[in-house]
């Protein structure tokens, strides 16, 4: 699996991509239709992707920030988006390949939420460095219907990574593979041009502030210099 090459920090070690994205269950057209309509609804801004093997893939805008109405970022656009559809989601987020989130909804009930470094990024020095979720990976599997893979999951989420020399993208490709979800998600830094071993951006449905096509970027921009000032409420 193809996933981004990080850039290097002063310090030597990666500082790597910020990305995010949702994994929503769908296997249908109709499906599709319903996830489009919703995130329609709360005017959100990114791409979304056409069913892959029974699940849709929804790309944040932008991975750490406001992407839809009411200060909702990737977490919330995750939670709100289960419950609309009374579906399964999962919701991944990568901050500069150094921390990695994880959480899960069942028909907008929470399965568990993992992350890999609490302390990367946060306000103060009292946060342990040690991941924390890890106990979820089981309650992971089981709501994307591999319940096998439960264990060696649990092992990839409780490992402590080398940030000088291995990313979270590389963890983030793992878990997708043994969740059973598109690896292409690891490559979506690379929109708006073609995802590396994925789809053509042609072939995905952008959404600029819940406005599609071109018609939606002017908007996208309008409303992006707002959400700006305004990141998610968690």
């Amino acid at each position: 699996m193809t996933y981004p090459v990080p850039a290097y920090d002063d310090a030597g070690g990666p500082s790597g991509y910020t990305y995010a994205g949702l994994v929503v269950q769908g296997a249908a057209e109709i499906e599709a239709a319903r996830t489009d309509a919703a995130l329609r609804r709360i005017r959100f801004s990114g791409w979304i992707a056409p069913p892959d093997n029974g699940w849709i893939v929804v790309v944040a805008g932008q991975g750490d920030a406001t992407i839809a109405a009411g200060r909702r970022g990737v977490l919330e656009v995750g939670g709100w988006l289960s419950a609309e559809l009374q579906t399964t989601v999962f919701a991944f987020r990568v901050l500069a390949d150094r921390q990695l989130a994880i959480a899960a909804w069942a028909g907008g009930t929470e399965v568990g939420r993992y992350l890999s470094d609490p302390s990367y990024a946060s306000a103060g020095d009292s946060l342990d460095d040690e991941p924390v979720g890890v106990e979820y990976a089981s309650a992971f599997a089981e709501a994307a219907g591999r319940p096998t893979a439960s264990a060696e999951l649990a092992d990839l989420l409780g490992d402590r990574l080398d940030p000088d020399s291995v990313v979270e993208s590389e963890r983030l490709a793992d878990s997708l593979r043994l969740l059973g979800f598109p690896q292409w998600l690891v490559s979506v830094s690379s929109l708006p041009r073609d995802i590396p071993a994925g789809p053509s951006a042609r072939s995905l449905t952008r959404l600029g502030a819940g406005v599609g096509g071109l018609a939606g970027r002017p908007v996208a921009g309008a409303v992006g210099i707002l959400r700006r000032w305004r990141p998610p409420r968690a």
